[in-house]
């Protein structure tokens, strides 16, 4: 009898012992596949961004930081970057309807890179966005579009 309750005892364990690693097997693929559907995610690629503050009213630097934003896309590829420009304070006269580089702008804009005006400078310079060109965009004040695109991991450019 007591040989009898080993055996039974033993049958017992063995069950016991078989059903979690069942569970645990039948749990596998599931597992699997999270773990692929997480690598997935992992591998996509984030688009490479930048920022680009210009605040000179000089000529020469915003067609330098035209250039560098031209050369961003061409050497990375516009479809894996995000590129803005943001123009305050003596800076935000070259984007103005009437600017030397307007033409440059335009292309730029065209191009997928996004130019802002600063409307605290707007208001101090008394520009109303009819003077402005009509394919920028603006934002309240460049300076906190400068904290917060960082902030957000834009690397940060001044020419």
């Amino acid at each position: 009898m007591i040989a009898m309750n080993r055996k039974l005892a033993a049958a017992f364990a063995c069950a016991a012992l078989a059903l979690p690693l069942s569970s645990i097997a039948a749990d596998e693929p599931k597992k699997a596949v999270a773990v692929q559907k997480k690598k997935s995610v992992a591998k996509m690629p984030q688009k490479e961004r930048v920022i680009i503050q210009v605040s000179d009213a000089d000529p020469q630097k915003w067609n330098l930081a035209l250039n560098n934003a031209k050369n961003v896309q061409t050497d990375l590829g516009a479809d894996k970057t995000e590129i803005e420009i943001v123009a305050y304070g003596p800076g935000i006269g070259m984007l103005k309807a009437d600017a030397l580089i307007a033409n440059r702008i335009e292309e730029a804009v065209a191009s997928g890179i996004k130019v802002v005006a600063c409307e605290n400078t707007m208001k101090a310079q008394k520009l109303t966005k009819d003077d402005m060109q009509k394919n920028i965009e603006y934002v309240g004040a460049g300076v906190v579009e400068l904290m917060r695109k960082q902030q957000q991991g834009y690397a940060y450019i001044r020419p």
